[in-house]
């Protein structure tokens, strides 16, 4: 076994989420366990007792959990060598087997889940803690305060289902093990998508985690387990146009259709492509949204039907975009008129649209700043 592949017993995760209350003397992310003691020796000792894998640490610490308090490990961080206190804890996986573990012994939130990884994953996890804690807040102390949610929502969001930015997570391909080649297919869906005429509008891109779960069948038992594997994807934010326009389909009776064919675009985008007189998409004044964006070289896209998204979430690691079943709209609106059901939708709204909205609209319009007049200098 090559050096690279062998393993470390590691701290791979600690189940207090607050960051601003880690500190140094607490087993971080990334924290390669070299031994134990039960007694408070110097860190050059060579009486502490090694352990190997995770799973005979844990042994270890369950043959001595009811014989002492705390213990002493000693932990490589970076390049130092330290000593940390901590206690036993008992970790119950399932009814017939317990596992142990270590926790902070000044916080009995602070447990360290262990796991067997190679160097450059304890690395990885390191280089994360340490920017975690040279980020931590040195200011005043932070103080809780009560929050209208409910009330705040209904006034600053005017549909109140909707986030306003949407997101697409781009998973890696099992051919691609770098994020740069993962970002590109991103950004050319994202170009494909605009020059097609989608009005969408950029926010911002990050790299993402993808859990556990989700990137099971990225690779093949010959490769490092998935569970010991740090696996980025690629999210990309983006506004659904500069805001969305909301239109009421309201059926007369004997009518038997709401007069609009829909299709889907290649990136997954549901648009309107023809809209017939007469007929409730008609009278809702989609016809004449859809002549305007037509004529200016933009697609009517339906961000939203009946309540429910149908933006494209997500390109899985087979390269396939999860997008809203195009046959589930077709019945969804089939059921609707055979009922003569109202039916509410969304269209994204372009650059530089002149035909007022039918209805109201939300987006990115909807949180400029209002425009403010100073008698003096704003400064002042």
């Amino acid at each position: 076994m090559e050096a690279s592949d062998q393993t470390l017993v590691c701290v791979k995760q600690v189940k207090q989420h607050i960051t601003d209350e880690w500190d140094e003397s607490m087993p971080l992310p990334g924290d390669i366990i070299e031994g134990f003691s039960t007694e408070n020796i110097d860190v050059a000792d060579e009486s502490f007792l090694h352990a190997k894998t995770s799973s005979e640490f844990s042994s270890q610490l369950g043959k001595i959990n009811s014989c002492v308090e705390s213990i002493w490990i000693k932990v490589r961080r970076g390049d130092s060598l330290m000593k940390l206190q901590t206690c036993i804890v008992q970790q119950k996986v399932s009814v017939l087997r317990r596992k142990y573990t270590i926790q902070a012994i000044t916080d009995h939130r602070h447990i360290a889940d262990l796991a067997d990884l190679t160097l450059n994953q304890c690395i990885e996890l390191q280089v994360m803690t340490r920017r975690v804690m040279n980020t931590k807040d040195q200011g005043f102390r932070k103080d809780a305060i009560k929050y209208d949610w409910k009330m705040k929502v209904k006034t600053y969001l005017p549909y109140q289902c909707s986030s306003v930015v949407s997101s697409i997570l781009f998973m890696p391909l099992i051919s691609e093990h770098c994020i740069d080649t993962v970002t590109a297919r991103c950004m050319a869906w994202f170009s494909a998508a605009i020059s097609s005429g989608v009005p969408l509008v950029f926010v911002n891109i990050q790299t993402e985690l993808i859990p556990p779960k989700e990137n099971t069948n990225l690779f093949s038992n010959q490769q490092i387990h998935y569970t010991t594997q740090l696996i980025h994807g690629i999210r990309l934010w983006f506004l659904p146009g500069l805001k969305e326009i909301a239109i009421e389909l309201i059926p007369q009776p004997n009518e038997s259709r709401f007069g609009m064919e829909i299709k889907r675009t290649e990136e997954g985008f549901v648009c309107i492509y023809s809209v017939t007189k007469d007929t409730s998409a008609d009278r809702s004044g989609l016809r004449e949204l859809h002549e305007e964006a037509t004529a200016n070289g933009f697609l009517l896209v339906i961000s939203r039907l009946d309540d429910k998204s149908t933006i494209p979430t997500s390109v899985c690691s087979d390269g396939l975009v999860h997008c809203c079943d195009h046959a589930e709209i077709k019945d969804l609106l089939i059921s609707a008129i055979d009922q003569y059901a109202t039916i509410q939708l969304h269209v994204m709204a372009y650059p530089n649209q002149t035909h007022p909205s039918p209805n109201h609209s939300v987006g990115f319009t909807a949180l400029l700043p209002p425009e403010r007049s100073f008698a003096t200098h704003p400064y002042d």
